[in-house]
């Protein structure tokens, strides 16, 4: 049963306080009286007063006072205030208003009217309590929401870091040849991975590799892949095979692909796919063999000056079933670069809109001072910066220089 509505009726006639109090007792309401606005504010201290009813004109303070002081004072709920007057002045009903009153009652009170008026202080109370319960239910659910943000937010840094983990080694030197890579996610975690490891004594791979999306999925799938490369024998690494001369060998890079494709439709059961730039140097005598799986083309910054973007484009890893896959050869001179790098970079856009695009590239690239490696990535990141006009990038950014030299 619902708790009846408590009324402070404050008048100094006490006649009209007892008139007022039996007919509000009928309709339900619980009654309490005080004489004066004095001794009213004393009542209102100690009692839950939701609706009062108070005479305009009283001695010590008036109705109008008593209006402010009350609305001073409660804070945590609303009160309903009715003003008893025989006022009828535009004006000083205004000033009812502006004290704080919500309605009037005319003097002498009509019991039809004393009931229509409460029937709205009612409805009004009823609305300003159910508010403040909806609200109070937002305030909970928002700060349940906060709190799995978060987790969640913790939860994804140590993901970021596990996942800045599986780029083991930002540099490797083989012999007189170089590889650096770079990584910078756009937001905690992200769908890149670039790596590289040596094969044998004279091979090595290097790749890039752009996972679909972004976020938790696409860095569990980034994850796996990492463990598709790890390792150094056949049957740990999908890149190496038995030279059955009892050591290992490169596998073609359109293999690699291919086994990559068949692994994802038939194994991962996911709806992610991969862009893929994966090659093969033999770094004693310069040959580069590559597979290009619908990533950026690489681009190769030669020696002396001229620059070439490489691949032929293919299908992504993961969408098509029976995707065929294609070796590609290039003999390296000492002193060439190959750049690969991610779509994050050449989608990069200035501040007008405009695409990087992969001519754009290209030309910054070969541009820039041919310093060490993991220089001449900080300096290519700089300068991608610097076209965008800003630091933190829609995508995922990465880049794999190869840097060969006998």
């Amino acid at each position: 049963m619902d708790v009846p509505l408590r009324v402070l009726l404050v008048d100094d006639s006490k006649l009209q306080r007892r008139l007022l109090s039996v007919a509000l007792r009928k309709r339900g309401f619980d009654v309490v009286e005080a004489g004066s606005a004095e001794e009213g504010f004393l009542v209102f201290e100690t009692h839950a007063i939701d609706i009062v009813i108070s005479d305009w004109v009283m001695p010590g303070m008036n109705g109008p006072a008593f209006c402010e002081k009350l609305r001073a004072f409660s804070r945590d709920r609303y009160i309903y205030i009715i003003l008893l007057t025989a006022k009828s002045a535009s004006s000083e009903i205004a000033e009812g208003f502006d004290a704080g009153a919500d309605d009037f009652l005319s003097k002498p009170v009509n019991s039809i009217e004393l009931a229509a008026r409460m029937g709205a202080g009612q409805r009004i109370l009823h609305f300003e309590r159910e508010l403040k319960r909806a609200n109070g239910l937002l305030t909970d659910t928002l700060g349940e929401l906060q709190t799995l943000y978060n987790a969640l937010d913790s939860d994804l840094a140590e993901a970021q870091k596990l996942q800045q983990s599986l780029v083991r080694d930002k540099y490797g030197r083989f012999g007189a040849t170089e590889i650096a890579i770079f990584l910078e996610s756009s937001g905690h975690v992200g769908g890149d991975l670039v790596g590289f490891f040596p094969i044998n004594d004279t091979e090595v791979c290097a790749y890039a590799i752009d996972v679909s999306g972004h976020g938790v999925s696409s860095a569990l799938m980034t994850a796996r892949l990492a463990g598709v490369f790890s390792g150094q024998t056949p049957g740990k690494n999908l890149a190496i095979r038995d030279n059955h001369h009892g050591g290992v060998t490169a596998r073609s890079p359109s293999s690699i692909a291919a086994d990559l494709n068949t692994l994802l439709l038939e194994e991962m059961e996911t709806e992610h796919y991969f862009t893929m730039f994966l090659c093969v140097l033999d770094t004693s005598i310069g040959r580069m063999q590559f597979v290009h799986a619908g990533h950026p083309h690489a681009v190769l910054l030669q020696g002396d000056g001229g620059c070439q973007l490489l691949g032929q484009g293919g299908f992504p890893i993961g969408m098509l079933p029976f995707a065929q896959y294609f070796t590609d050869t290039i003999d390296l001179s000492p002193g060439d670069r190959v750049l690969l790098l991610s779509d994050g970079m050449t989608e990069c856009t200035d501040s007008a809109g405009n695409m990087l695009e992969e001519t754009g590239l290209a030309h910054i690239a070969a541009r820039l001072p041919h310093s060490d490696p993991e220089m001449y990535l900080a300096q290519l990141f700089e300068a991608l910066a610097q076209f965008s006009g800003r630091r933190q990038f829609d995508d995922d950014v990465s880049a794999v220089l190869v840097d060969f030299n006998f």
